[in-house]
């Protein structure tokens, strides 16, 4: 069954794993990489991603990309995105903080940051404007 526009977008800003898909060049398959990321229903979707980084590289070359997230339960559901980039900037410490808050319990916070700020690099926001939607909900198959 199809999600209607309301359920889609709540279903988007549920902390999910998306898979993000990025076009790679004519003779590639596109590079497809697991990511966390942050939306808030009727806005962009953002995520961070190393300065220098492969992922960086195609999304300026590409300008666009997709993202797919999904739940087995209590139902089979997902929503996938496509759209341009519609900016990028610096990623802050404060950027990393909000993403690991939405993914970690609130103990491993504090340490996930501590390292991701020593370990990953400059970090780049993309911001994604949805334009392409797909999504559905299968029921309990």
């Amino acid at each position: 069954m199809a999600l209607e526009n309301d359920e889609r977008q709540a279903f988007l800003a549920e902390p999910h794993i998306a898979g993000l898909s990025i076009e790679a060049g004519p003779d590639r398959a596109p590079l497809a990489v697991p990511m966390w990321y942050q939306y808030t229903p009727g806005g962009d979707i953002w995520f961070l991603t190393g300065t220098e980084s492969r992922k960086m590289r195609l999304l300026r070359q590409a300008g666009r990309a997709t993202i797919l997230v999904e739940r087995l339960t209590p139902t089979i559901r997902y929503v996938s995105v496509s759209g341009p980039v519609s900016r990028t900037v610096e990623g802050t410490k404060a950027d990393i903080e909000e993403l690991a808050a939405r993914y970690l319990p609130p103990e491993q916070v504090g340490p996930y940051v501590e390292f991701a700020t020593g370990d990953h690099g400059a970090q780049t926001k993309v911001f994604l404007t949805p334009k392409q939607w797909v999504a559905s909900d299968l029921g309990s198959l």
